[in-house]
């Protein structure tokens, strides 16, 4: 006992004289305990891995690949740290690119501790060279962004990993806003045909659906090889509003107006090669509505279609890029089959039911021409016609008409429904006339959720052009945010509605200069900014330092919620600093 009384008062002299340091060693985050920088220099590649302070790696974790091949590496002799080989301080190596030329994929994975006892996650850094490029270039932590992430799969995997991930991505998108308005046109399709049955409908669905992913694949192999974007062609008032017109004719061949076929020898030469007799040339008019969704409906970016379309504009490889966003669209369109399917064995029988579910998917034809028709007209006429429409259909359903004596329960159900449309069509109507944007917020009232959130204008200045962007990044300053839209895509109206109207996102897009470029008229300015930075439409957002360049592995594509946009912009923020 009294020996260690002896060594603790030993102990607190030393410490108290300094000769002991008891503080334990600070614990760095990972991002600011290695950092990594790449030089190439001709056909070598210097790699330099700095730790900090009281920072290890492990060796048997330092691994390098080109173009998903390890390669071996010729290291230093390390020190030893609990029986292991380790480095700590600066760790420098080269390495040989491949005898080729082009482009060269470079990822390094390490993993390593401190000496607090904290270990660190494995880490990756990815690298992009030119091989047989003369000039020395120097490269620091570049991590690639997510579609460049994916454009990397299309180099290294193999064929069968390359359409499965494709195919899944597209499982994916189905559930976005992009591909909601093709599943009224594939079931107005399927109950306005004639003779439906299941084996007719799952049909329907699948020309519908293939012809769909051939759209989606022409406009992409497009898009990479020639930079022009076909969707983004697609959406000016007059292909919009010959669209709308469309869906219009549609509705009113449901309500019965008139009927929709091909001439009677078509017909008859349709029947002979088709096991789907008497469809009356339909197959011909879902494979139109099909291609031509996939290009106006749904005109959508999100990082596998981006990833692709960077694949193929770097390597011209357009068949291999094809074929993923084939498999993409096949996604994509997996669930239209069970909704064409369900449409086909669920429709009622022919009668007075079935007529009524033709009115009610005329009903939804005119909603989606109305819907087509926001991204060109202003808000106050779209808004009118969304009430009009909502009254009309009160009156049909005789909201204004007494009940008989004796009705049925579904007559009061029916004048029951009627009389909600009435008074939403009427609070609509009313709206058109206060200046509402939207029929979901007819009086303009927020969220409770977002009742704090500040004024939408008050969130992004207005750029028109690269020429604007490139003088605001020369200004020192906040760091700058970008954010790429356009009237005509879903994916926008969902970020700004959900994303940008969240009070925490506001907050935290004050810390930066927010800018906005609208490129609805796909001009020229809107073309050769989206060339200049290599995207392919919106949505997509852009983030820039304090020296104005640009923070590349942020780099969003598609729609975010608001807790992953958030994660990004204090990632971006912390970075700019």
């Amino acid at each position: 006992m009294r020996l260690f009384l002896v060594l603790l008062l030993a102990m607190q002299m030393l410490f108290a004289f300094g000769f002991v340091d008891a503080k334990k060693p600070a614990i760095v985050p990972v991002e600011k305990a290695y950092k990594v920088e790449a030089v190439q220099e001709g056909e070598k590649v210097r790699f330099r891995l700095q730790m900090a302070n009281k920072v290890y790696v492990y060796k048997k974790h330092l691994k390098l690949t080109l173009d998903g091949k390890e390669v071996p590496l010729t290291l230093p002799k390390p020190m030893k740290i609990h029986g292991e080989d380790v480095y700590e301080g600066n760790l420098t190596f080269s390495v040989a690119l491949p005898q080729k030329e082009g482009i060269v994929t470079a990822k390094l994975s390490f993993q390593g501790c401190n000496e607090a006892g904290i270990c660190y996650p494995p880490q990756e850094r990815t690298f992009i060279f030119t091989a047989g490029a003369p000039k020395k270039e120097i490269r620091k932590d570049t991590q690639l962004s997510e579609t460049e992430s994916i454009a990397s799969t299309l180099r290294h995997e193999s064929f069968g990993v390359i359409l499965a991930s494709f195919f899944g991505f597209g499982l994916l998108l189905a559930f976005t806003p992009c591909i909601f308005p093709m599943i009224p046109i594939l079931s107005s399709l399927i109950v306005g045909a004639k003779d439906m049955n299941t084996k007719k409908a799952f049909f329907y669905s699948v020309v519908y659906v293939l012809a769909m992913s051939v759209a989606y694949t022409i406009a992409g192999v497009l898009a990479g090889l020639f930079g022009a974007n076909l969707q983004a062609a697609l959406q000016n008032p007059v292909a919009i509003t010959l669209f709308a017109l469309i869906f219009v004719a549609l509705a009113l061949s449901m309500f019965g107006f008139y009927e929709i076929g091909l001439p009677a020898s078509w017909q008859t030469a349709i029947a002979k090669r088709s096991d789907a007799a008497g469809s009356k040339g339909g197959l011909i008019g879902v494979a139109i509505m099909g291609f031509l969704s996939a290009l106006i409906v749904g005109p959508c970016v999100a990082p596998p279609l981006a990833g692709a379309l960077i694949y193929i504009g770097q390597t011209g490889d357009a068949l291999l890029g094809g074929l993923a966003l084939f498999a993409m669209s096949l996604g994509m369109g997996a669930p239209l089959l069970l909704v064409g399917v369900g449409a086909g064995k669920f429709m009622p029988k022919p009668g007075g039911w079935m007529e009524a579910v033709s009115k009610v998917f005329g009903v939804v034809m005119l909603g989606l021409a109305i819907w087509m028709l926001e991204r060109i007209l202003p808000s106050s006429v779209t808004m009118f016609l969304w009430g009009a429409l909502f009254v009309g259909s009160a009156v049909y359903l005789r909201a204004l008409e007494p009940i008989g004596e004796g009705a049925h329960w579904i007559s009061y159900f029916k004048k029951s429904l009627g009389i909600i449309l009435l008074i939403y069509g009427v609070f609509v109507l009313i709206g058109a006339f206060k200046g509402a944007s939207t029929p979901l917020k007819p009086f303009g009232w927020p969220s409770v959720a977002n009742q704090s959130a500040q004024p939408k204008t008050a969130l992004f200045q207005k750029i028109d052009s690269l020429q604007e962007l490139q003088q605001i990044l020369a200004t020192p300053g906040k760091p700058v945010l970008v954010d790429v839209t356009a009237k005509w895509c879903a994916s926008c109206k969902e970020l700004e509605e959900n994303t940008f109207s969240d009070p925490r996102v506001q907050a935290a897009l004050g810390k930066f200069r927010a800018l906005q470029l609208d490129m609805s008229d796909n001009s020229a300015a809107d073309k050769e900014f989206l060339r200049r930075f290599g995207l392919y439409g919106p949505p997509a957002i852009l983030f820039f330092d304090q020296d104005g360049k640009e923070m590349k592995a942020l780099r969003i594509v598609g729609y975010k919620d608001p807790e992953s946009f958030l994660r990004i912009l204090d990632q971006a923020y912390r970075r700019a600093k």
